[in-house]
């Protein structure tokens, strides 16, 4: 049985903000995802961490709203890294393309400090 969906957050300052994602981020989950990314950029968060360390699976309708929350932060000159340490999820990034729009990192500590070397977007 796939492990239940939730939601964490964590406030790091008045700028970085992490949202831990734990089961499976699907056409059912993905709106929740959505709406928590879209919360914290609209509260002044600009330097997002969006940890999938505890996901075992996402779909396009994931994807979409990463993407989304990248092009919000983006017109704030903000940032987004992701954790990701599964293989299979590596792979839908790779198989999209999206490996090279998105900065992935197998670890938190390193998304944080990740979040702080990447430029702000112009």
């Amino acid at each position: 049985m796939p492990a239940e969906f939730s939601l964490s957050e964590e406030d790091l300052d008045g700028e970085r903000h992490v949202v831990a994602v734990r089961g499976e981020i699907d056409l059912f989950t993905a709106p929740e995802l959505k709406q928590k990314l879209t919360d914290s950029i609209e509260g002044g968060k600009t330097r997002i961490v969006v940890d999938l360390t505890d996901t075992t699976f996402l779909d396009s309708t994931a994807l979409g709203v990463l993407i989304g929350a990248v092009k919000r932060l983006r017109t704030r000159e903000g940032a987004l890294v992701i954790v990701n340490s599964d293989q299979n999820i590596a792979k839908t990034f790779e198989i999209t393309g999206l490996d090279q729009i998105f900065t992935i990192v197998a670890e938190r500590d390193a998304a944080i400090a990740a979040l702080d070397a990447e430029p702000a977007s112009s």
